[in-house]
């Protein structure tokens, strides 16, 4: 194991492209169905909230398959005490990076004092990062805002990243807008604030020690590339999880160096097949696992088909892998024509 918050390697490496922890979208099957598309990119959870974990008990919100690795977890509190136990338990389970939430707008995020309204508490972040390091051998990032209502994110950014690095962190991602906790709500929040991509430039000349990456407006892969000749990662959300093909299949080849891949969308869907028959055998909905497939072949032909066959038919309880097969045939028949 790495030594208390040493970067390892391999998820240090991954974190220059990574998928972005989205509530209700990127669980467990549909991070299997991203690592199916790019080997490389460093995959998180949704955030899980460290009271779930050490007073409710709700360990198995930390399930995970092996072959998502590199994946990383992320957290949400503000009792160091709490996330130091709850950082304890993630890295016991295998984690590759534990994450703090210091960026999330959410409602029931700011009543519960954790998430961007932490941007306000520097030094209880601070607090934080340095309990969960201390708990566990498992790196600890943190994921934030520029500044939240009317702070000034030119004073605010650089004390609140000064604080979290002498408290033991290397890494952070930059979702490059503030946050409006009163006013906005949190779909506003992802698009409204203005994006400031210059200022995430200027913190990575300011503390060169720090692996920053950038989050927030990213649409494309090739629009994201020439912010890595400044920063030292690109973290997609929505777009990875809408396009996914898109963002990902090039990714391995253009942000990690490898060799052109030769799979295509279908081997994708032929690979996921076996998942998704043992995830049906156990009792499982095959609704569950299509539904972060419906965007593999958006902008192709045959997608309306595909996303209508999928999202009809996936939640009959009859539903499994010949239902995926009738909606790759159709998209085949429609792309041959």
């Amino acid at each position: 194991m790495p030594e208390k918050n040493s970067p390892d390697a391999d998820v240090t490496a991954a974190a220059r492209l990574s998928v972005a922890p989205m509530m209700d979208w990127t669980d467990r099957h549909c991070r299997y169905f991203h690592r199916l598309i790019s080997g490389r990119a460093l995959l998180y959870t949704e955030m899980v909230t460290a009271p779930a974990l050490v007073r409710g008990g709700a360990v198995h919100l930390l399930e995970f398959s092996q072959p998502e690795h590199p994946v990383a977890i992320q957290l949400g509190g503000s009792d160091p005490a709490e996330l130091a136990e709850a950082a304890r338990l993630c890295a016991e389970r295998g984690y590759d990076e534990i994450n703090l939430n210091v960026g999330c707008p959410s409602d029931r995020v700011q009543s519960g004092c954790f998430g961007a309204v932490l941007m306000e508490r520097p030094a209880l972040v601070a607090d934080c990062v340095a309990a969960m390091i201390k708990s566990q051998p498992v790196e600890v990032t943190v994921k934030c805002r520029i500044g939240v209502d009317d702070q000034d994110p030119e004073a605010v950014l650089p004390d609140f990243l000064s604080r979290i690095r002498d408290a033991g962190v290397s890494r952070v991602t930059i979702h490059a807008r503030k946050a409006w906790l009163q006013g906005l709500s949190p779909k506003e929040n992802r698009d409204v604030p203005p994006l400031d991509y210059d200022l995430v430039h200027r913190m990575k000349a300011e503390f060169p020690d720090l692996h920053i990456s950038l989050n927030g407006g990213l649409e494309t892969l090739e629009a994201g590339l020439p912010h890595l000749q400044m920063l030292d990662g690109l973290m997609y959300g929505r777009a990875a999880y809408h396009q996914p093909w898109d963002v990902l299949s090039d990714a391995d080849e253009k942000v990690f160096g490898e060799v052109p891949q030769t799979k295509t969308r279908a081997d994708v869907v032929h690979a996921m097949l076996p998942y998704i028959e043992a995830h049906v055998d156990a009792g499982g909905k095959l609704a569950q696992v299509t539904r972060h497939m419906l965007g593999l072949f958006a902008g192709q032909p045959g997608a309306r088909g595909w996303r209508r066959t999928l999202s009809e038919g996936a939640h009959k309880p009859e539903s499994g892998m010949a239902l995926v097969l009738q909606a790759l045939d159709a998209v085949q028949v429609a792309q041959a024509a």
